[in-house]
């Protein structure tokens, strides 16, 4: 069993510099990668798309989840589910927005097996 502060991994996590959100790896295994995001007042993870399905749980504070239906509200407790190459972007409101990402089949390992 492996248990996870996901609070203390997100207070700890570093930024690329000081305008882009925090971002941790928390749990990697050959299923899937966790990343922690802490995401400051107004930050955003602009909209992407992945091969792998990304769930994001909002571990604290509140914001914005964006897909292809558009921007919906997210606080904690909230789960959001993106299919495979579904785009998908997060945003944070006035306050701090703590994520969790589970991406699954871990990054890479669809496109190696010949899957969408």
């Amino acid at each position: 069993m492996n248990v996870l502060d996901l609070h203390r991994v997100a207070g700890e996590a570093k930024a690329a510099n000081a305008s882009r959100p925090a971002t941790a790896i928390v749990h990697e295994s050959a299923d899937a990668r966790l990343i922690v995001f802490r995401l400051g007042p107004g930050q955003s993870v602009p909209p992407h798309r992945n091969a792998s399905t990304v769930t994001l749980t909002v571990v604290a504070g509140r914001g914005f989840a964006s897909g292809d239906d558009g921007e919906r509200p997210i606080g904690p407790g909230t789960a959001v589910v993106y299919a495979p190459n579904e785009t998908h972007g997060m945003r944070a409101a006035d306050e701090e927005l703590v994520l969790l990402a589970t991406i699954a089949p871990r990054p890479g390992d669809r496109q190696r097996a010949g899957g969408a």
